[in-house]
């Protein structure tokens, strides 16, 4: 789905010694901001270098300089094949298969590499951190593959793939999206293709800057997306003529979680003003309590909030990391290191794969009420305009059906596998790559699961006329009839109401109508 650029989106990011934000690496990775290096980060990437060239005159071997890589480290490369030994690393390593990653992915994955460059740490030239800037603000994305990255040693073969694109090799996509050969982009936009020298190929393949690119693109959506659940979840409680006293402070702050206490703020300040609600505020109505998917979505949605503050911490750590094998200190030695393993990464991504799951199986659970005539209080069944005649939106829950099964299949910690690779030497990986790779496709489904119930609560809310929803909700309700999402009728073509609805979800369209009158929700 295309995503707007968010107004305080910067327009150029500036990389420098210390880490870069979440909110800088969307910009650029999505939003194309471009990049520039700061004189701090050039001065350390240059005091590094020097280290690297002296040693490189020494009698002992030092790895990654004079010597073979992984399970031929033992191996004493002379140096008039050093600089073949460091092409011959990129290119044997872009070794990827599959399908073509994404453009914010790839260019997050630079961006990041560059980062790390920058901290001068890694011992590469100051031509190579440039070449990397330049080419990001160029728009040249190079063609990573799906498969190839155990997560350890980092993101190998994504991350050799562009190395070899900075060289002017390998193919990749220009900015208009065009494929072309990585020389002929290179000689488009002026840029000296890099020429290795002893270090730096290494340097620009070790490290966890995909999985952690991928886990910072998705915090920044899980944000919207969990303000959003609550959004639906207050039009769903108000569709089904549900109640807002357990959303009272008092009651949540008798088990003191944060996200808990935010997502219920959010509920209140979402139905506050509902004449539906209203309406059966008297001792007419005689439900004790509403069912656990209405009642208990602060618990859940909160959760999910809590654990994405907590990876938020592991994502803020990783970027003010300087993640190399070997890693050049500041009093001059170049020393061996575990930092590339990605476990930290990948606990986190596969936990936000098993709360995107669990908040999309309440939506759905929540979505099912309303088109249940045994359980919507009222509304017809499915919500169709001739039941029986009409299917109404019977289907539209058999999608998320769908997709929460797909969601739970994804929770599977892809971190909890490993298979040993490079002749033992490799024996324990993160599968990192693997758990952010799935966590995309489970931003993505919640997004669909969301829409689908924002789409059924709002012609539910349409239903309950002539009482009138809360401004918040209302507010939600007129932007899918402005957007062309029509309300109640006869049946008809649904699934681009659907897709129109997803993208009013992702870019934060649905969040913003109710904040208008919320003000800002949590």
């Amino acid at each position: 789905m295309s995503r707007t650029a968010e107004p305080d989106s910067p327009a150029e990011v500036t990389v420098g010694v210390g880490p870069l934000s979440v909110g800088e690496v969307v910009a650029v990775a999505r939003h194309g901001a471009s990049v520039r290096l700061d004189g701090a980060a050039l001065e350390a990437v240059a005091a590094t270098r020097r280290i690297v060239e002296d040693l490189a005159h020494d009698t002992e071997p030092h790895y990654g300089i004079s010597t073979g890589f992984g399970a031929l480290a033992t191996t004493s490369i002379p140096a008039a094949k050093r600089a073949q030994l460091q092409r011959s690393l990129v290119r044997s390593h872009a070794a990827g298969s599959g399908p073509e990653v994404e453009r914010e992915v790839v260019r997050a994955t630079m961006l990041l590499r560059l980062s790390t460059l920058a901290t001068g740490r890694t011992g590469v030239r100051v031509g190579t951190a440039e070449a990397y800037a330049a080419l990001l603000d160029a728009g040249i994305t190079p063609v990573v593959r799906e498969y190839g990255s155990l997560g350890c040693s980092g993101d190998l073969a994504p991350l050799a793939h562009v190395a070899l694109a900075v060289t002017g090799e390998g193919m990749v996509r220009d900015a208009a999206g065009d494929l072309m050969p990585a020389a002929q982009a290179l000689a488009r936009h002026a840029i000296a293709p890099v020429e290795l020298a002893e270090k730096e190929g290494l340097a620009l393949i070790n490290g966890t800057d995909g999985m952690l690119g991928m886990l910072v693109l998705a915090l920044h959506d899980l944000r919207t997306l969990l303000t959003t659940a609550d959004v639906a979840a207050a039009m769903s409680v108000e569709g089904q003529l549900g109640t807002d006293d357990v959303f009272a402070a008092d009651l949540q702050a008798l088990r003191p979680h944060p996200g808990q206490a935010r997502s219920a703020e959010n509920l209140r300040a979402l139905m506050a003003g509902s004449a539906i609600r209203e309406s059966h505020r008297t001792d007419a109505c005689t439900r004790v309590q509403d069912a656990y998917s209405l009642r208990c979505s602060p618990q859940v949605h909160g959760s999910a909030r809590d654990t994405c503050d907590h990876a938020a911490v592991v994502a803020g750590r990783e970027l003010a990391a300087a993640i190399d094998n070997p890693v050049v200190t500041p009093d001059g030695r170049v020393e061996s290191n575990g930092n590339f393993h990605g476990a930290p990464v990948a606990h986190v991504l596969d936990f936000l794969a098993v709360v995107a799951a669990d908040v999309a199986s309440i939506s759905e659970r929540r979505t099912d009420r309303f088109l249940d005539v045994a359980r919507n209080h009222g509304l017809p069944p499915f919500l169709a305009d001739d039941p029986g005649t009409d299917s109404g939106l019977m289907i539209a829950q058999y999608t998320q059906a769908a997709v929460v099964s797909e969601l739970k299949r994804l929770a599977a910690p892809a971190s909890v596998d490993s298979i040993p690779s490079s002749a033992m030497q490799e024996d324990h990986v993160s599968m990192g790559w693997n758990a952010a790779r799935k966590l995309r496709r489970s931003v993505d489904g919640l997004a669909r699961v969301l829409a689908i119930e924002v789409l059924t609560a709002a012609r539910a809310l349409d239903l309950r006329a002539p009482l009138a929803p809360a401004p918040a909700t209302a507010a939600v309700v007129a932007l899918l009839r402005g957007e062309g999402i029509a309300g109640p009728g006869p049946d008809r073509y649904l699934s681009p109401e659907i897709e129109a609805t997803v993208d009013l979800v992702l870019d934060g369209r649905v969040r913003a109508a109710a904040e208008r009158h919320t003000g800002l929700l949590h």
